[in-house]
């Protein structure tokens, strides 16, 4: 039987980076993807979603970040994922899903289906894409007309001349609104809470004071809380539009869904004809759930370095909480391959003293 020095779960921009640095130091590793091709979550975004959209994204170690600025980013990033795994000689295979991870006599048995894969360490990068929250109301069953979660966004086209529901208080409800709401015949925004508007330019200062929040999160063993959610929302001069024409004019969340629409909580109907949930993502971390990880709060809490799960230190999660952004990944795939070295030296040295 093989034992790997660790297995990375997930080829997205953690995982990658993670990758890289465990080749760097001589690991020996295996990725594994749940995907058919790269890309990560992004091939699977929506095709109005731009590199200039997102602003871009940050650079994989030892590479240049995409040239393209303004090309689809489910085109431009796979392809950029692509090229870096074969430039480097990453062994990715795929389409792999785990789905469990045990701990058998001192090891990690990494599952997939009738496959496995016995490791000393993992580094666990699966991100958040594949486990859309779809929060629960009273109704919500009997709706007649059609619920999309943005996981599943189809383009603005798709809802032209429609009445439509947007859910949720982030920056993917932001961002749709702006596409949906010049082509709709109406639409209703409503959030659990207020939304929280940032008034002032977004600094690298108040990047890092965010990251810092987080961090805190998860060092705590709370669930981890999304970057934005701190730093709060802006409007782009693209969704300038959707906002003459009142789409964030923020409402209180509907008491219920019925059969043609929603009920308000003044007893209001607002017909519809769509909801569109953008009610966010949780850790797809569901396979872990043999090891035990989570913490009396509900997350996994890590180490100061943000990677190491104190429950079990051969768990490295990268992607997760502070590290869930293009930025943090990288820094988190070298903290990662950091993580599993020090194992890896621990168990070296407690077998040759044995």
């Amino acid at each position: 039987m093989e034992i790997l020095d660790s297995v990375v779960i997930g080829a997205g921009q953690a995982g990658l980076s993670a990758a890289h640095h465990l080749q760097r130091r001589g690991i020996s590793h295996v990725v594994l993807d749940a995907n058919a091709a790269p890309g990560g979550a992004w091939q699977h975004r929506w095709d109005s979603l731009t590199m200039h959209d997102v602003h871009g994204i940050a650079a994989l170690p030892d590479s240049a970040p995409p040239a393209d600025e303004v090309g689809r980013a489910n085109v431009v990033v796979p392809a950029y994922f692509g090229d870096y795994e074969r430039a480097h000689g990453l062994t990715v295979l795929r389409p792999v899903r785990v789905d469990r991870v045990e701990s058998v006599g001192g090891l990690l048995a990494v599952h997939a289906g009738d496959r496995s894969w016995t490791s000393h360490t993992i580094v666990n990068a699966t991100g958040t894409w594949s486990q859309p929250h779809l929060p629960w109301y009273p109704g919500i069953d009997a709706f007649r007309g059609e619920q999309l979660h943005t996981h599943r966004y189809p383009g603005p086209d798709h809802f032209a001349g429609r009445r439509v529901v947007v859910v949720g208080g982030g920056a993917s409800a932001v961002q749709l609104l702006g596409e949906i709401a010049p082509v709709a015949a109406d639409t209703l925004w409503v959030t659990r809470r207020e939304p929280v508007w940032r008034t002032d330019d977004f600094t690298p200062e108040r990047g890092r004071e965010a990251v810092a929040l987080v961090e805190d999160r998860v060092r705590r063993g709370l669930p981890p809380m999304s970057v934005v959610s701190v730093t709060g929302l802006a409007l782009r001069e693209q969704e300038q539009a959707a906002a003459r024409l009142g789409a964030y004019d923020r409402q209180p969340m509907f008491t219920r869904i019925e059969p043609d629409g929603v009920r308000m909580p003044d007893g209001t109907p607002w017909p519809a004809d769509v909801i569109l949930w953008a009610t966010g993502f949780r850790p797809a971390i569901a396979h872990l759930a043999p090891l035990r990880l989570r913490s009396e709060h509900g997350g996994i809490q890590l180490d100061r370095a943000g990677t190491t799960a104190l429950a079990d230190r051969r768990v490295q999660l990268v992607g997760y909480g502070p590290s869930a952004s293009t930025i943090g990944a990288n820094r988190a795939g070298r903290s990662a391959a950091r993580g599993v070295a020090a194992w890896l030296a621990h168990t070296e040295s407690s077998a040759s003293s044995a």
